[in-house]
Formats: C-alpha cells, structure tokens, sequence
C-alpha cells in the first residue's frame, strides 16, 4: 500500500514529534517534521508531500507566507495546505466550514483524529 506522505511544519518540537509518531503509528502516512518555517519550502521540494500541515504562526517566517511560497511554486502549487493554529476555536472553525481564506484550518490544541480525517478528505 502507498503511504501518503505529509509534511508537518511547526516551530514547536513536541507538536511535531507527537503528531509523527502518532500518524506514522497508524501504518498508512510517511511524515517529515520541519521546526523552521524558513526551511519549509526546501524541504517540501525535496519530500514532495500529499498533504502539508502547516503551523500559522512561527518565529521565524509566518505560516501565511510559507503557504504563499508554496502557492507561488510551479512545483507545489497543487499541493494541500491545512493550517494549524491557535488563533481560531473549533467552534470557528466548524462555523466557516472548515476553511478560512480559502485553506482549511485546525483549531490547537490538535486533535489527532480529525487531522487524519482532515487528510483523508484531502488525499482521496
């Protein structure tokens, strides 16, 4: 069976490494972890990723940013990009449907279940 391969960018390690063992854990997702959201460009074009799961705020470069990198790259343009953030409830993001600014959005703290779902959705 072929992986789905997600990439998880957030500038907090334990977000990251708990979420990766998590999805990695249900045997169906190949995941690669970037803490820099400078970085993550490079490493999404390099790992070639079904689906990224992209923190919105970052120290270093802003998630909205990134999204825009990758919407701006000829390679990565189609790729799915699901922000997560603390900024939103899920109580707002249920209310917009899932999506805000046209990406869809979940709500910290992550809920491992519904990012599965999320990229199920987003991968069939």
């Amino acid at each position: 069976m072929h992986k789905k391969r997600i990439l998880l960018v957030d500038d907090e390690a334990t977000i990251t490494r708990t979420l990766k063992l998590y999805l990695e854990g249900t045997g169906n997702y190949e995941v690669l972890a970037e803490n820099q959201g400078s970085r993550a460009l490079a490493t999404a074009r390099k790992f070639r990723p079904d689906v990224i799961l992209l923190d919105l705020v970052m120290p270093d470069t802003d998630g909205s940013e990134v999204a825009e990198q990758l919407r701006d790259d000829e390679i990565l343009c189609t790729t799915p990009v699901v922000f997560l953030t603390a900024l939103v409830r899920p109580g707002e993001v249920a209310d917009a449907d899932g999506a805000i600014g046209g990406y869809q959005f979940i709500a910290k703290p992550l809920d491992p279940e519904r990012i599965v779902a999320c990229v199920e959705r987003l991968t069939r």
